[in-house]
């Protein structure tokens, strides 16, 4: 059984699948309290689901692509029940995760979009550097910046942390206008992928968007 807030369908709005009709699965829960957070309302619910139950859900959308995310959806250690199922009946599967949580166990047919906290998230500390040596080339590693602080910071974890994953900067909305960040990636000629998430140009701040 898991803990669901919410199933939704949308267009993914972030990572290498932006754009794609993705069905997202939204966990319960999450030991984290980033500044700029945006799903708050995911912190606490009681809605309990059978694994089977989610997969019957998200049979009625015509797509492929499963997004799992939260809250943090590895809090709930059946998580990766429903990951080993949802690859078992091939969906491409994404998982967002806050990189405060061991990822070891996670099935590897699933692509890890791992969010490491800067420091205006307020959550640096909670940080498994760790995590970051086992991303491999299929999954993807985010900053959310935040202020040009942030950015320096992160330009420092890249270079003490290398990772195989494609490495993707999102500038926090509202904040920071998407030009400032792109400035400083060429400033620094980074390897990076600018990333600003979609839902919220479309929808704004609307839930299940």
């Amino acid at each position: 059984m898991l803990n669901i807030n919410e199933i939704f369908y949308s267009l993914q709005g972030e990572a290498r699948e932006v754009g794609l009709p993705t069905v997202f699965i939204r966990l319960t829960g999450c030991p984290l309290r980033c500044s700029y957070c945006d799903t708050e309302y995911a912190f606490k619910g009681n809605n309990l689901l059978s694994i089977e139950s989610i997969l019957n859900e998200i049979k009625k959308y015509n797509t492929q692509y499963v997004c799992v995310t939260g809250g943090e959806p590895l809090a709930q250690i059946d998580c990766h029940i429903l990951l080993d199922r949802l690859i078992k009946d091939k969906y491409q599967v994404s998982l967002e995760t806050s990189g405060s949580i061991d990822i070891m166990g996670v099935n590897p047919g699933v692509s890890i979009v791992m969010d490491i906290k800067t420091p205006d998230s307020g959550e640096a500390d909670k940080n498994r550097y760790a995590n970051i040596e086992k991303l491999q080339t299929k999954d993807q590693l985010k900053f959310v910046i935040g202020s040009k602080s942030d950015f320096d910071w992160s330009v420092g974890i890249l270079n003490k942390y290398p990772t195989q994953a494609s490495v993707l900067l999102s500038p926090v909305f509202d904040k920071i206008e998407p030009v400032q960040l792109a400035d400083w990636i060429l400033d620094k000629q980074l390897n990076v992928r600018l990333q600003v998430q979609l839902h919220k140009l479309l929808w704004g701040d609307q839930q299940g968007k």
